[in-house]
């Protein structure tokens, strides 16, 4: 049973949630010392918000599934799925959920209050998303990136950080991009069963989601351009810029994943599957991190 209720939370999709790490290596110059007791301390909030996050965005997948059931039973791949099996049971799951939100929602405001606050929200979102918004055109597509921009917001939240402003328009710029891409992804896969999947892409095409695509792409490139140089948090030097050519990879390689080789509708198994680019991303972080280290105000 416990195997079938963790299999049902999806912990491949967990990698989602390292967004919540983004305010602690960014502002790591900033607000402490490297490699000092109080970096130690932040790294172990932000890690507990990481898992948190886990359980709560497990507590949808399980919600979801719930809900889901009977469609999930006609579906080719989904008809595997632990409920709609039969592998657990209805009650089983709904025992699991007031277990994890009755341990994890206490956990959350203790980490810190404006964490819980934050954490509340996202399941709220979520919640939104699976019994109402996601068969509302383009507000399905902003629900998710919503969702990624609540994660690195409690990331900031945790350690008690300013969220950046710039934090916000890079990450929803790119999340807007990849759900987009997801939407372009079952479109084009499912064909003429799209409609039966998921109701709401009868209101969309190719051809617009195309659209989309180009301007969130063209915007991220240029935000994170304005970013580089213009933070009023990055080195004076605008060292930063030297990240400024992998970000253009890792967009130039999801395109091509999305255009070229049909993927798209499962980011987290994109960066599991694709090597460049998932080497692109730990050089981005990497380099990131050893200018913000070496050059980084105080």
């Amino acid at each position: 049973m416990i195997f079938n209720i963790l299999k049902t939370m999806r912990p491949r999709q967990w990698t989602k949630n390292l967004l919540v790490y983004i305010p602690f290596v960014f502002t790591l110059k900033q607000y402490w010392q490297p490699f000092t007791p109080k970096m130690w301390e932040f790294l172990a909030i932000a890690t507990g918000a990481f898992f948190l996050f886990c359980v709560f965005s497990g507590v949808v997948y399980l919600l979801n599934d719930i809900t889901d059931i009977e469609k999930d039973r006609q579906h080719p791949r989904k008809k595997f799925r632990p409920l709609a099996s039969g592998k657990l049971t209805r009650g089983q799951a709904i025992g699991a959920i007031i277990v994890l939100l009755t341990i994890a929602t206490p956990l959350a405001f203790l980490l810190n209050p404006m964490f819980g606050v934050v954490a509340l929200i996202y399941l709220a979102n979520n919640l939104l998303y699976s019994y109402s918004l996601k068969n509302i055109v383009i507000v399905d597509v902003l629900s998710v990136s919503g969702g990624f921009l609540l994660r690195a917001l409690g990331g900031a939240a945790a350690i008690q950080v300013p969220a950046s402003h710039w934090l916000f328009v890079c990450t929803g710029l790119l999340t807007l991009f990849i759900s987009f891409s997801k939407r372009r992804h079952e479109l084009v896969l499912l064909e003429g069963e799209a409609t039966s999947h998921r109701v709401v892409l009868k209101e969309y095409t190719p051809e617009l989601l195309d659209e989309m695509i180009a301007v969130t792409t063209a915007s991220f490139v240029m935000a994170y351009s304005l970013y580089t140089f213009s933070a009023e948090n990055l080195p004076p030097n605008r060292a930063m810029m030297l990240t400024i050519p992998f970000a253009l990879y890792i967009v130039f390689r999801l395109l091509y994943l999305v255009h070229v080789k049909n993927e798209g509708g499962s980011p987290e198994e994109m960066l599991v599957r694709d090597r460049p680019l998932a080497i692109s991303i730990i050089l981005w972080g990497a380099v990131s991190a050893a200018i913000l280290f070496w050059f980084g105000r105080v």
